[in-house]
């Protein structure tokens, strides 16, 4: 395993981690999902990341519980704060009260008294973005949090937050948690540039685009039994399972194949070229899934490669 800075930050995270959304706490029974962190941790995998909002906080004590048999120096834990978690008005969002208390209370779910990184899930367009900065920055200072991160902001609203903070003194943001894959780019035209200018690092999320670049799914064919896509309102992906994409991913094996990778440690590498990102998260329901997509760590594509892909995703 590799390892990469967060952005210009002294810590060291995994160029693979392992997330946590639609899996623990879902659709994947606990045993499985510890099983997956187990070998993620023995593989070198030092980042593990979930949020409040997955399954209403069950993903965080399936985490919590599985890193516990570890020495908590030994890795790096991430959670997030925007999302709806109660019925009450000040059950969502980004204002002081609601981060102060999901904080606490992801901290309680994780059996932990700090998280290593701690993202503003969504920008929340309702609280002025100087409350939400100084309840972040409160949290670094009384030592639960240790980094603040954001995802999904646009980069203006990265731009706007690094400059109010440099002009208050409060804690900076230091990554970005944006969605990046060969089949969804869009962060290459504004959000990266932005972010390497100000020092913030790239977690990028769904990598392999929910699954539709390990190759498992096929023209015309019912998704296999298990798969992210069998499962009852997530058949189209969100989007990403179109016959488009599909004759993109058959082309795709064949450089895999040049190169002897499985597509999905293709994708991953691809992922992975780009110096802004500091690491490529995945989600895994089995641990023999971490095994493959760990052996992308340290993968270099030379230019012609890059290039044949390129021809392919265009």
């Amino acid at each position: 395993m590799q390892y990469r800075r967060l952005g210009k930050t002294g810590l060291k995270v995994s160029e693979i981690s392992l997330g946590s959304w639609l899996t623990y706490g879902g659709y994947v029974e606990g045993q499985k999902a510890e099983a997956s962190i187990d070998k993620a941790y023995e593989l070198g995998i030092n980042f593990f990341d979930t949020a409040n909002v997955y399954i209403k906080g069950e993903a965080e004590i399936v985490v919590g519980k599985a890193l516990s048999k570890y020495p908590r120096e030994s890795y790096v834990l991430a959670t997030k704060v925007f999302g709806k978690m109660g019925e009450g008005p000040n059950d969502k969002g980004l204002s002081r009260k609601h981060i102060t208390e999901q904080a606490n209370a992801s901290l309680k779910r994780l059996g932990t008294d700090y998280v290593d990184l701690y993202y503003c899930h969504r920008y929340d367009p309702e609280t002025p973005l100087e409350e939400t900065l100084r309840a972040l920055d409160d949290l670094v200072r009384q030592g639960k949090v240790l980094y603040i991160g954001v995802s999904e902001w646009t980069a203006e609203q990265i731009t706007d937050a690094v400059h109010l903070a440099d002009k208050k003194l409060l804690d900076r943001i230091v990554v970005n948690q944006p969605r990046y894959s060969m089949l969804q780019r869009y962060i290459e035209e504004s959000i990266l540039p932005v972010s390497e200018k100000h020092g913030i690092g790239q977690v990028v999320f769904s990598p392999l685009a929910q699954g539709v670049l390990t190759g498992k799914y096929q023209h015309g064919q019912v998704a296999p039994p298990g798969s992210r896509a069998s499962v009852e309102g997530y058949e189209s992906l969100f989007g990403l399972l179109t016959s488009e994409n599909l004759n993109k991913v058959n082309q795709l094996k064949s450089v895999a194949n040049d190169q002897d990778l499985t597509l999905s440690q293709l994708a991953l590498a691809w992922v992975l070229r780009q110096p802004g990102v500091s690491s490529a998260l995945i989600g895994a329901s089995r641990p023999e899934q971490v095994e493959e997509n760990v052996k992308a760590s340290g993968v270099k594509l030379d230019s012609e490669t890059v290039a044949r892909i390129e021809d392919i995703l265009r």
